[in-house]
């Protein structure tokens, strides 16, 4: 398996000069070297076709002993050298000091069709960043990984990449819901693809530790790497790689919302430098459209990073990413004016998405308005957000309230028992959307067209996940390939498999791995 390697990040920043793999503070170095823990009885569950292709690496290589060694971490690359990366990061709104890659581990920096790609091994064992934990990961979480960062590729939406699934051949022991109950499962690695995984934390342990040195190093490296287009020098270099980031942020965030995606875990750790959706821990989809919602039970009393409250976090994160580059940029007033602008900037890029959601192209100055009506009243009843913004496609300009709420009336999870008061405010609502539509020049077909490549029919929901874990516990793995194959086209109607679009069965509303997850891995 040749590959052109190109190891810029541990070759142009420093290491960590204790080669001995046990838990520690790492100080001045941006990595250490890790050799992945050997696995007993790898066998490979499921291959990204897609990336083997955007690797360079054929299906017949994939098929190889070769292969599955690697990817499980039983054999290195040629002329590559493993490293864990060192960072920090305020997780749930408080300082954590050092983290770093406790259950990832960076294979190799390859170069292919003038793209950098890492390859990443998650869960291949200890790093000196792991603390109390073995570094491993069990076969639920890598499933859900391995299957959402390519749906959220498909969605259009910036993220990390999958490149396969594998089982190790170890048995891991996890405490699910951190009750005491813990118990073996089936180990399991990912293997993550990323231009880069350098996250907000990388800079902040640099700048907690009044290593400026090392922090201009490590933020001229990312600058020269992955934002050639920024040119300028000295203070305005780094205030333009500031910008530039929290421009990516913004756009990653308005795409969650879009579809509904709540991330979990917004710690500054698990915030990508490059705008990528990343770490994918108890994530989950809106089933009602609730802003309150958060899939983590770490969460569930504080809802820090519920639905509603990701745009928030977006600019808390990026205010800790400031304070971190202060020491290279020394102006507190550029920096403030930067931080000042996110949510005018963000509320401009959410406008402009909710009316695509809604199929309105013109301007109007009712339209903040009109969607501001339509989140309120989205939430006096239960309501499917994905189901409800698909099926509004279908109303016409020509439509009554009565004709156009029976086409969403799918979204709703007690029709019969809605109040009349909602019903009401539904009126109200429908009666003015139509006559906004009305003031389109594109016809209904065509403004169904454009909401249908914005609002996807299919969305990986966490009981579809869930169903998927409990079949591959039993050695079956073959919804692994059918979600695999439906979340590659979420935005097509895929007539045999409209099972699927549905919304959450009872069944599910409060199962374990459906409602809420834990960060156990």
């Amino acid at each position: 398996m040749k590959f052109t390697v190109q190891n810029s990040f541990i070759e142009e920043l420093p290491a960590d000069i204790q080669i001995e793999n046990y838990p520690r503070q790492v100080r001045n170095a941006c990595y250490s070297y890790v050799t992945p823990k050997k696995t007993t009885n790898p066998s490979l569950l499921h291959v990204s076709e897609e990336m083997l292709k955007e690797l360079g690496i054929s299906k017949e290589t994939a098929n190889s002993p070769q292969f599955l060694q690697v990817f499980t971490g039983n054999e290195l690359i040629e002329h590559t050298h493993p490293y864990a990366m060192c960072y920090g990061g305020h997780q749930f709104g408080n300082w954590a000091g050092q983290l770093g890659d406790g259950r990832a581990i960076n294979l190799a920096e390859i170069i292919h069709n003038n793209k950098r790609w890492v390859l990443q091994l998650k869960g291949a064992g200890e790093t000196p960043y792991s603390r109390t934990a073995d570094g491993l990961a069990v076969l639920r979480s890598s499933i859900r990984e391995y299957l959402c960062s390519e749906a959220m590729h498909h969605l259009n939406i910036p993220t990390t990449r999958a490149l396969s699934l594998s089982l190790s051949g170890d048995n891991v022991l996890r405490d699910i819901m951190y009750n005491g109950n813990a118990a073996y499962e089936k180990g399991a690695i990912v293997s993550r693809i990323a231009p880069s995984f350098i996250r907000f934390g990388n800079f902040e342990i640099l700048a907690a530790r009044k290593n400026t040195e090392l922090l201009k190093k490590l933020t001229d490296y990312t600058i020269k790497h992955f934002f050639p287009e920024i040119t300028a020098t000295g203070k305005e270099k780094y205030l333009a790689f500031l910008k530039t980031v929290r421009d990516k942020t913004i756009d990653m965030i308005v795409h969650w919302q879009r579809v509904g995606f709540v991330h979990g875990v917004m710690n500054t750790d698990n915030m990508s430098i490059l705008g990528l959706t990343i770490d994918y821990g108890p994530y989950g989809w809106l089933e009602g459209y609730d802003p309150y919602w958060t899939p983590n039970t770490t969460d569930a009393q504080h809802k820090r990073y519920s639905f509603g409250s990701q745009p928030q976090i977006g600019l808390w994160n990026t205010y800790k990413l400031a304070n971190a580059l202060y020491p290279l940029i020394e102006d507190v007033t550029p920096i403030q004016q930067m931080l000042d602008e996110y949510y005018t900037l963000f509320d401009t890029a959410y406008i402009t998405m909710m009316k695509s959601k809604l199929g309105l192209t013109h301007e109007n100055n009712k339209d903040i308005e009109l969607i501001g009506k339509l989140e309120e009243i989205l939430q006096l009843e239960e309501t499917d957000m994905t189901l409800f913004f698909r099926n509004l496609s279908k109303v016409s300009k020509s439509d009554s309230f009565k004709s156009a709420f029976k086409k969403v009336t799918k979204a709703f999870y007690l029709l019969s028992s809605i109040k009349k008061e909602s019903k009401q405010h539904w009126e109200e609502w429908f009666v003015t959307y139509i006559e906004r539509l009305q003031k389109e020049n594109i016809t209904d077909k065509e403004r169904k067209q454009a909401m249908n490549l914005v609002n996807p029919k299919y969305v990986f929901r966490n009981y579809m996940a869930q169903l998927a874990i409990d079949k591959a516990d039993k050695g079956d793995y073959t919804l692994i390939e059918e979600f695999y194959q439906l979340l590659k086209h979420p935005y097509e109607e895929q007539p045999s498999n409209e099972k699927w679009f549905a919304k959450r069965p009872e069944w599910a509303r409060h199962k374990v791995g459906c409602s809420m997850l834990s960060c156990s891995s």
